[in-house]
């Protein structure tokens, strides 16, 4: 007999994802840099090609899960694994010339499913990336010049950290809602 797991609510997974998403789960250096950092002046927007170099067939590690901006159709596809329970997700990532980032995508949970968009915008100076969530979020420094251990940036990896966990997480989720 397995152990009775805790029940997520559609909300509870749904803070989780978006908390991931939203950057509201990123590493601490990051907070505390995103109180503190202004853009210089003379900063552009990054361009969507540069920002595609920057994601194109990357994993975005998170500290419950990572996302994984594929080349192939813009696929997003994602997965959380926290306290507050399990979620999936599959959409598209997009980039335009004014710095922006989106993902869009239906996370999945135990309870429900829901659509979600988040977007980040990012600008250049001197080689140094700034990042924030659009509509509320802090500027912060997401890549020096010279790239540095703490730099959110380094979460970006080549490796794909979503494909086999996601289908774990399908077939555990579905396996779930049928019980």
């Amino acid at each position: 007999m397995k152990p009775a797991r805790k029940q997520t609510s559609p909300a509870a997974a749904a803070s989780l994802a978006c908390a991931i998403v939203l950057g509201l789960a990123t590493p601490g250096n990051a907070a505390v840099a995103a109180t503190t950092t202004k853009v210089p002046e003379g900063a552009r927007p990054m361009s969507a090609a540069e920002l595609y170099m920057l994601y194109h067939d990357k994993s975005w590690r998170w500290p419950d899960g990572a996302g994984r901006m594929q080349n192939t159709d813009r696929r997003f596809s994602a997965w959380v694994d926290g306290s507050d329970g399990q979620s999936w997700a599959e959409g598209r990532w997009a980039v335009t010339d004014n710095g922006r980032l989106c993902l869009e995508a239906t996370w999945h949970a135990a309870n429900g499913q829901f659509t979600a968009k988040t977007c980040f915008i990012h600008r250049i100076f001197d080689g140094t990336i700034y990042q924030k969530r659009e509509a509320g979020g802090a500027w912060f420094v997401f890549r020096h010049p010279i790239t540095e251990k703490t730099d959110e940036a380094t979460n970006l990896i080549a490796d794909d950290l979503v494909s086999q966990r996601l289908e774990a997480l399908k077939t555990s989720l579905t396996v779930r809602k049928t019980e």
